[in-house]
């Protein structure tokens, strides 16, 4: 029975909501997120908080994480391995992708586990499920923020040491890369998730494949260092050209092109499409199967 029928059969009775299955695919009913705008909120709020309580160092870790793992960049790949980083200083590469990565594996990696981490509240009061994992995304934004305080600081001071960057109007489209990492992260996360109802096993190789996954992004190495065949198995990485973006907007180094932006607007586009429909399919009766 739907929503017109069951008024219909009861027209004396007026109702603020009616809870009622949803009967299609593409029965998504988006509209409802911005109803339930202040749970989101406060999911958003709960998420920041929950990061850095009951830890001595508290919101320090936003900016520890990112400067540890530069400084072990650096010295196995930079100084050991000896990889290219397209003329710019060692440091401020590996932070460019770091940033720009930890903010994608964060929304992925986390999203990944909705349903089972918010199994007890799903199943005893209703709300958009789409709310969770829009929390993860938003919240996660306000450390990318943080993080990014600490990657421009670098810039500034590495342009006091002589360095200089060819920026252009290409850092308009810094807000669009980071757009596109949260799509990406949000649908393929809403993806795994959806899938864990039924397959456990896949929550336990989220964090094992994001770790493989980014060295077949240009994290630690330009993609102009690449040629013939592993150009085009790392091109096809849809976080590639993100990242590339996200540093040719900032510093002026990375490959950009038409045809790079249309290829990333369009897999975005479908990965978070695909996302939706698969979340939206299963939220009916994941508390049956989890």
């Amino acid at each position: 029975m739907n929503q017109q029928e069951l008024i219909n059969k009861n027209p004396d009775e007026n109702w603020d909501l009616i809870i009622t299955p949803q009967k299609s695919w593409f029965d998504l009913q988006l509209r409802q997120i911005w109803c339930y705008r202040d749970l989101l909120m406060l999911f958003v709020r709960r998420d920041v908080v929950a990061f850095y309580k009951q830890t001595i160092l508290g919101p320090l870790w936003y900016f520890i994480q990112p400067i540890a793992t530069t400084i072990v960049f650096t010295f196995v790949f930079g100084n050991l391995a000896g990889l290219s980083t397209d003329g710019l200083p060692q440091p401020l590469f590996y932070l460019a992708g770091i940033t720009a990565w930890s903010y994608f594996a964060d929304c992925l990696t986390k999203t990944s586990t909705v349903f089972r981490d918010n199994q007890a509240i799903f199943g005893k009061v209703y709300f958009p499920r789409v709310v969770s994992p829009l929390s993860i995304v938003i919240s996660n934004l306000l450390r990318f923020a943080i993080q990014m305080l600490l990657y421009l600081g670098m810039i500034v001071y590495f342009l006091f040491q002589g360095v200089s960057f060819p920026l252009s109007w290409e850092i308009l489209l810094f807000p669009v890369f980071v757009i596109f990492m949260a799509m990406q992260g949000l649908g393929l996360g809403m993806m795994i998730t959806a899938l864990t109802t039924k397959y456990r096993d896949l929550s336990y190789l989220v964090t094992f494949g994001v770790q493989l996954m980014m060295y077949a992004t240009t994290v630690v190495y330009p993609l102009s260092s690449l040629g013939g065949k592993m150009y085009w198995v790392v091109a096809l990485n849809p976080m590639t050209f993100v990242i590339e973006g996200i540093k040719k907007s900032t510093i002026g180094v990375g490959v950009l092109t038409p045809e790079t932006f249309a290829y990333t607007t369009v897999v975005s586009l479908v990965i978070l499409g695909m996302g939706f429909l698969i979340f939206n399919k299963v939220e009916k009766n994941f508390v049956d199967t989890i």
